[in-house]
């Protein structure tokens, strides 16, 4: 009720505004034509009527300055409707995200984490030391990352390959930082782990889930090459990391978009509000 209520105040003052001038018919005709689009919600035929005017009625000042404040109508619509898009995705990917986290344990050590970190319960992290291979997590607000873990085997490893019988393969990109790529030993082991993520990650996820079904090799890569097969639990955890990270992003990609049209429509009301103020 307030958008028409709206819409009627706006046409009221655009007629004020054309009443002064002795415009064109044809300007008039296309400030029309946009109204009427934006009506209907063909916000870029509105827009592309309004840019028209200022094209060919380069002298039709009225009609150019009432299709400026049309346009700040338009984007109001624009960014009305991204929002009311971005809540109905937000609701379907947080009913998927709630089912999708049944299949992780959530850690979060309040002492030294902000945000927490969630892990496939199919790959137990804990336990992970306890073979050569990947393991995968995901971050609470979306970013993903794998640890290859190799344990008897000091070869100084910083980068891995994962390939497919079919001679494709991913590889990271080489790891050398500290906290990223560490080394420790215990009673009975020497462990190397080095921590993939961001470009450094450089699809290995995305490939290990597109391959999940097949036999995976992996190669831990340092001053020589250790090979092992990727186990089916490995593959599996990292598939479910991947779909989660994927699931997180966009959430925090819609909560981003919706929050950026609510301070425009903001802005927009505000001005819109101030040019009223002006014919009153």
């Amino acid at each position: 009720m307030r958008n028409s209520l709206h819409l009627i105040s706006l046409w009221l003052m655009l007629l004020l505004i054309l009443s002064c001038g002795g415009s064109g018919s044809k300007a008039r005709a296309y400030l029309s034509e946009a109204g009427e689009a934006l009506e209907s919600g063909n916000y870029a035929l509105a827009k592309m009527k309004i840019d028209s005017i200022k094209i060919l009625f380069p002298e039709a000042f009225d009609e150019i300055n009432a299709g400026f404040t049309l346009m700040q109508e338009i984007r109001l619509a624009e960014n009305r409707r991204n929002i009311s898009y971005c809540d109905s995705m937000l609701r379907v990917n947080y009913t998927a995200l709630n089912e999708l986290l049944n299949d992780f344990d959530y850690v979060r050590d309040s002492r030294y984490q902000e945000f927490g970190e969630y892990y496939p319960k199919i790959y137990p992290h804990r336990s992970s030391l306890d073979r050569n291979g990947l393991r995968s997590g995901v971050g609470e607000k979306g970013a993903l990352f794998i640890e290859s873990v190799l344990s008897d085997n000091a070869i100084q490893h910083n980068r891995i390959r994962v390939t497919a019988a079919d001679g494709s393969y991913a590889e990271s990109g080489r790891v050398t930082a500290d906290g990223f790529n560490y080394r420790f030993s215990t009673l009975n082991r020497n462990y190397e782990i080095v921590r993939f993520t961001g470009s450094d990650e450089n699809g290995v996820a995305a490939y290990i889930h597109a391959y999940r079904d097949q036999p995976l090799t992996l190669h831990f890569i340092g001053n020589r090459t250790v090979n092992t097969a990727l186990s089916d639990a490995a593959k599996k955890g990292i598939s479910l990391s991947f779909e989660l990270s994927t699931l997180l992003l966009d959430i925090e990609q819609l909560k981003f978009e919706k929050e950026r049209s609510e301070v425009l429509i903001r802005y927009l009301e505000s001005r819109t509000d101030s040019l009223q103020q002006n014919y009153r």
